[in-house]
């Protein structure tokens, strides 16, 4: 299947883009690399591998863990990284990573599922890797935080090692002194020695278009951000969390912005409304409880609940002509089994003052129809849109004790008179963002994937893995900005402007 994702312009793109804020970075002097682990954040820390002649990423790839140790093979085309972390309780958890530098493949070498934290590495020789490890845990080891163990794992040729393939033997050895080095500063001037340019941008949270061209976007570190149709930035407003949802006033002389509190935090979550000429701020509101601003039918704001465990109650629903909620009973909604829930909604209301949203709060929503559609199943929320029947095409995942199970992802349309699905279209992966037009409903997911799915039929049109300059890509936000354009936010900080034809 051909797909027909374009990728035409490309905003907030600058040296080191993949990376964000870097912890590491070590230099192959002889082969003109360098390789920049980012700093570990939202259950992931990217390494990428770039040619300090013009700074262009050779290769990518994402650990699970945090990024200690990193080294490149003498003579082939290698680098191996090493990873980990304490799990908070008992073990040193962690992966010893194998990338070939050619292919762009990486493979996690240690068979023990959980691994092992690896600290430091070194080749000896082309055939031998020293490797320095915490230990396996710290039950009734007091110095388990300062020492380690090392060993020498010996391969005739490392291109062609399997994964999982190094034994728990292989890695027994001595208990030496293993200090935890903070590399960070370190590796920030090896950046900057490089470019003067680079930015640790993070997460795209959101992201619009305006009627003169102009594209709006909020992401992690920065309520919000105006970039001109020139390419460059107009403004941008600075926040130690960043901004999540936006929802541009009818007149496009401001917007609204729901800014990004985690649950944990004392400070209750707000809402800003800045200029879209300078991105001032001229009004702000504190919510009640958590919430989304979601963009009705009518093109007005509104803040309706988000639940009160995260991502999995938020059910997020653009241009609906009512405000939806994913309704569970609060005296259960964080105990670990699953509870009933109920798919709620609340007609809407013309707000107080023109433009200015309106929060809505549980006790106004009405129950419509069960969240599940299948008896048994929990469903979480996820983001979705209401379509011009008024039927509704949104994403979630099912409930299980162990985590994202094969096929537990999915894309439903349904009615919401019977809640029967007209459709649904399921993956192993979660989605991270979702609109449609009149024939198409777009997908985002979370290992780079982007799904066309007919609206009418949830068939594939076409499906591509998302990459910038043949490297891959994270998308965290996606909006329809017209016939056949996506505009998408990506983990790292950029804005894609792309065509999106039919496929086939």
């Amino acid at each position: 299947m051909t797909s027909p994702l374009r990728i035409d312009r490309v905003l907030g793109g600058r040296p080191f883009a993949e990376i964000g804020e870097p912890a590491l970075a070590v230099a192959d002097e002889s082969r003109g690399l360098l390789a920049v682990a980012g700093t570990y954040a939202f259950g992931t820390a990217p390494v990428g591998v770039y040619d300090v002649g013009d700074l262009g990423c050779r290769a990518l790839l994402r650990s699970g863990y945090p990024v200690h140790a990193m080294a490149f093979h003498p003579t082939f085309p290698l680098l191996v990284v090493g990873t980990g972390r304490y799990d908070g309780g008992y073990f040193f958890e962690g992966e010893l990573l194998l990338l070939d530098l050619e292919t762009g493949t990486g493979v996690s070498l240690i068979e023990d599922p959980l691994g092992r934290q690896v600290l430091a590495l070194e080749w000896l020789t082309g055939q031998e890797l020293h490797v320095l490890m915490a230990p396996p845990d710290d039950w009734q080891d007091k110095n388990a935080w300062a020492e380690g163990h090392v060993a020498v794992v010996r391969r005739h040729d490392w291109r062609v090692v399997p994964s999982r393939s190094i034994t728990w033997d292989e890695l027994a050895g001595p208990r030496v002194a293993a200090p935890r080095l903070d590399s960070r500063e370190d590796a920030r001037c090896a950046v900057s020695s490089l470019s003067a340019d680079w930015d640790p941008r993070r997460d795209v949270r959101a992201v619009e278009e305006l009627s003169d061209g102009r594209i709006l976007a909020t992401l992690d570190g920065a309520q919000a951000e105006s970039w001109l149709l020139s390419g460059d930035r107009q403004w941008t407003v600075p926040d130690d969390k960043g901004g999540r949802d936006v929802v541009v006033a009818t007149d496009e002389r401001s917007v609204w912005v729901s800014l990004v509190r985690p649950e944990w935090e004392e400070r209750p979550q707000s809402l800003v409304q800045l200029s879209l000429e300078d991105g001032a701020q001229l009004e702000q509101l504190t919510l009640s409880a958590p919430a989304s601003l979601v963009r009705c039918a009518d093109g007005l704001p509104a803040v309706v609940p988000a639940g009160h465990v995260g991502e999995r109650s938020r059910l997020r629903i653009r241009r609906g002509s009512r405000g939806y909620f994913r309704e569970v009973d609060r005296a259960r909604e964080w105990t670990p089994e699953p509870s009933e829930a109920w798919l709620a909604a609340v007609d809407l209301k013309d707000p107080p003052i023109a433009g200015r949203p309106h929060e809505l709060t549980e006790r106004e929503f009405r129950r419509l129809l069960p969240y599940s559609w299948t008896p048994g199943e929990t469903h979480f929320a996820g983001p979705g849109v209401e379509t011009t029947d008024g039927s509704l095409v949104h994403a979630g995942t099912v409930y299980d004790g162990h985590g994202l199970q094969p096929g537990g992802s999915f894309v439903v349309r349904r009615k919401v008179t019977s809640g029967e699905p007209r459709w649904v279209f399921r993956t192993d992966r979660q989605a991270t963002d979702l609109d449609a037009d009149a024939e198409t409903a777009y997908v985002a997911y979370d290992d780079g994937e982007i799904v066309a799915l007919d609206l009418h039929g949830g068939t594939v049109r076409w499906r591509r893995q998302l990459t910038v300059a043949g490297v891959p890509a994270i998308p965290t936000a996606l909006t329809v900005a017209g016939p056949g354009r996506l505009l998408i936010g990506t983990s790292d900080g950029r804005i894609l402007d792309c065509s999106a034809g039919c496929g086939g």
